[in-house]
């Protein structure tokens, strides 16, 4: 008998794993030996299962092989939602930190000193106050586009076979992403986007949280009013701004912006076609970090300080205008970074008037307004300009042609 040890249980011994059924020929192992096969096999007290003695009616348990593919390792589901938490977590923080340190270079014309002035200078709560209200649209943005694609690639892959195919990244995503923070990534845009553009925000909220006609009434005819109800409040909404865009001519951006989503938000949702789903999910994902890339360059260039024009001179004497950023004042001078470029140190007593100036990126573009709200502005911005109106651009601030 041999001397191997046996595994026992609460309700006896546990038969190990074999590598042969007990009476027949040697086959191959897992490993791919040769398995030595039963020397005898005593059929009143016990039989012999891999040289270890084993009771007759005892069933001895078989090896369970997993079928993987060669040369590819299975993640577990929990980790691979763990490692899509922690890359979509490191992507929200990481990126408005390395905006900003970005930000400052540019600021300061890519020279190091001048760079080291504005850092001294600049304050983290400014830097962040002055990132969140230039790239909280970007950011915004980013997040909404995700969600929409990642939802609707997600919805998808859920119709393919089990194991078919790995996920795609938005897809992953959305899945490990609260609903508190979707609808959050949507009021953040609701509130800073131009209105001009938030009518992209009807197909890309149906495609987040797949709601399909059906969803609106299980009967055909309430749900058809309840989408013509809608249709008809959002034509009241933006019909005096069409007829203005129709009357100006050359607005074809601006009615194809207005026109085009709530039809699109109508058949957006619902799953693809499984042979689509691989190459849309890698064009979108290259079509988001792309659109972010080229929404992010006016972010980057967009100054940390604001912009004044500073009247310098003797008294009694010719003055001068200096058109820059100031970055600090002290007892002595007043630091100006000029527009132009470099840094000027006017003394304090030569200062004679100073005033605050709009950037050419905020002047407007277009002469449309939805319900005394300009189109270029958004939400925010309209808000504060019924509290505190627009003054009138001071003659100082205009460039010299």
């Amino acid at each position: 008998m041999s001397t191997a040890p046996t595994a026992t249980g609460g309700d006896g011994p546990v038969p190990p794993p074999r590598t042969s059924v007990p009476g027949a020929a040697a086959s191959p192992s897992i490993d791919g030996t040769e398995a030595a096969a039963s020397s005898a096999v005593d059929g009143s007290a016990a039989g012999a299962v891999g040289g270890v003695d084993w009771p007759i009616g005892v069933p001895a348990a078989e090896p369970v092989v997993a079928d993987v593919e060669p040369g590819r390792v299975r993640w577990d589901p929990a980790e691979r939602r763990a490692r899509a938490s922690q890359s979509f977590w490191t992507a929200v923080v990481g990126v408005p930190a390395i905006f900003s340190v970005l930000r400052l270079g540019v600021e300061a014309g890519g020279e190091l000193q001048t760079t080291l002035l504005l850092v001294a200078n600049v304050g983290p709560v400014n830097l962040l106050a002055g990132f969140l209200t230039t790239a909280a649209r970007l950011l915004s943005t980013g997040m909404v586009a995700v969600f929409a694609l990642g939802a609707v690639l997600a919805v998808s892959a859920d119709r393919l076979p089990p194991g078919t195919r790995r996920r795609p990244l938005f897809a992953r995503w959305a899945d490990i992403t609260p609903a508190w923070v979707v609808l959050a990534s949507f009021l953040l845009a609701l509130i800073t986007w131009p209105l001009l553009y938030l009518p992209l925000l009807l197909p890309a909220f149906v495609a987040a949280f797949q709601l399909r006609p059906g969803r609106l009434h299980e009967r055909v005819a309430p749900r058809v009013l309840l989408i013509v109800a809608l249709l008809a409040g959002y034509g009241w909404l933006v019909l005096p701004t069409l007829r203005d865009a129709v009357d100006q001519g050359g607005e074809r951006l601006v009615l194809a912006l207005i026109v085009v989503p709530p039809l699109l938000a109508l058949l957006i949702a619902g799953p693809l076609p499984g042979m689509v789903i691989r190459p849309l999910a890698s064009v979108t994902e290259v079509a988001v970090l792309a659109m972010l890339v080229w929404a992010a360059l006016p972010v980057i260039s967009t100054p940390v300080l604001p912009l004044t024009v500073t009247t310098v001179g003797a008294e009694n004497g010719p003055t001068e205008d200096v058109r820059g950023h100031v970055v600090t004042t002290d007892d002595v001078n007043m630091v100006i970074l000029q527009e132009q470029g470099g840094v000027r140190y006017v003394p304090v007593a030569l200062v004679r008037a100073q005033v605050l100036c709009p950037s050419e990126e905020e002047l407007p573009r277009h002469r449309l307004r939805i319900h005394d709200f300009h189109v270029e502005d958004s939400l925010l911005e309209g808000l504060g300009r019924r509290v505190r109106p627009v003054h009138r651009i001071d003659a100082a601030c205009r460039t010299p042609g």
